[in-house]
């Protein structure tokens, strides 16, 4: 099947980007025994750094003025408040239409989960301490951006999320990962297709099953404010209200075109070459993916992905200029057309599965689980490092 993803390969002989050494490239080796054979186990092993805090060092000797691109985004918080807004404002237009009306699916399906998907992503940037100065202010207004979801997880996704930047593929510990369990019995187009249709519900409920964190004052603080806004709204509203919040959550996880960026962000799509899964040949597998097609703009540019992990201090607003900057950093890495491509590739390609994803074994570390509001516990000063924008 024709394949949605631009791709290039790395190999010896290629030329590497300006500021980027060979040795950089390849990456430093990793002290990872080889993985044991496992019939089993059919994930992309790799025993190379993950390779976006190489790449970030390389950018900023290369171009030390991408640092001044680092710090929170003022527009954040209005666009924000537009979009819970308008939220709020469907909810009550809708609040005599029958559930099981085309009225109120297309609804949910064409303004709910485009603006819920954009409050998810709202909170993506918030997690990184992007809309205010204020680590508190930003712990708030994620509860706030939470409100239309009907679900409290902005204070649980924070901490997993910030782990899953400093442990990318790390066993255990990246909740992004799916788990050998879903790759193993959703192996199949049917079973593809069912995790495109539920995967809000995969990217919900797997990080409890991998670790869970204990219980903060941030995290009852956002089930209280969530569980009184639904109460309020139903009150005021109605239950259709609430089912109509729900239900955009619902679409944004879905067969939905922004729901594509979940899949299209680490999923591997052109299977590695055979020399890159021996551990002696230190060959990195390509495991982020960027877009930067017109879904961008309701998504924060979370489909600058490769620029967002490589500095995630930099607000959606000026990845696009870090990307112009350091341009011979990113022109050759692989990326994707289109959103929808990669939901339709991922479920009807063979080759291309839950199993699709690059692990490896050490690295990293778990950020969070205080037990207050603290920002050293909660890891809110992930942004304070000797170097901007290095986490």
């Amino acid at each position: 099947m024709r394949s949605s993803v631009a791709t290039a390969t790395l190999p010896a002989s290629k030329p590497t980007p300006r500021g980027l050494s060979a040795p950089a490239v390849q990456q430093k080796e990793s002290h990872v025994a080889p993985q044991p054979a496992d019939d089993s186990d059919h994930f992309f092993w790799t025993y190379t750094e993950e390779p976006h805090r190489t790449r970030r060092m390389a950018i900023i000797k290369a171009h030390p003025e991408v640092t001044k691109l680092c710090g929170p985004e003022p527009l954040t918080k209005y666009t924000v408040a537009g979009v819970v807004a308008l939220q709020v404002l469907c909810a009550w237009l809708l609040r005599d239409t029958p559930l099981l009306s085309w009225q109120f699916f297309l609804t949910a399906y064409v303004i709910g989960a485009t603006s819920n998907q954009n409050l998810f992503l709202a909170i993506h940037e918030i997690s990184h301490n992007l809309a205010f100065k204020s680590p508190l202010a930003n712990r708030v207004f994620a509860v706030f951006a939470n409100l239309p979801i009907g679900i409290p997880y902005s204070a649980s996704f924070r901490p997993y999320h910030l782990t899953h930047h400093k442990s990318l593929g790390v066993d255990g510990l990246d909740t992004d990962l799916p788990t050998a369990f879903e790759a193993l019995f959703l192996d199949s187009v049917a079973g593809k297709a069912f995790f495109c249709t539920f995967q809000i519900l995969f990217y919900a409920l797997r990080p409890m099953f991998v670790y869970q964190l204990p219980l903060t004052k941030i995290h009852g603080f956002n089930i209280a404010v969530q569980l009184l806004f639904d109460y309020a709204l139903a009150q005021l509203i109605g239950g259709k209200a609430i089912a109509y919040l729900i239900m955009s959550s619902f679409l944004a996880g879905s067969l939905h075109p922004c729901a594509g960026h979940f899949i299209a962000e680490h999923y591997v799509f052109e299977k590695p070459v055979a020399d890159a899964q021996n551990p002696a040949n230190k060959i990195p597998i390509p495991e982020t993916y960027s877009y930067y097609g017109p879904l961008n703009a309701l998504t924060y540019n979370v489909g600058l992905h490769n620029e967002h992990h490589d500095f995630p201090a930099i607000p959606w607003t000026r990845l696009p200029k870090l990307n112009r900057i350091a341009h011979e950093f990113y022109d050759d890495l692989p990326t994707h057309k289109s959103w929808v491509n990669v939901m339709w590739q991922f479920i009807l390609d063979k080759d291309v599965s839950l199993w699709s994803r690059v692990k490896r074994e050490e690295g990293g570390r778990r950020v969070g689980g205080g037990g207050s509001w603290n920002e050293e516990e909660l890891g809110a000063n992930e942004n304070k490092g000797p170097i901007p924008g290095v986490r």
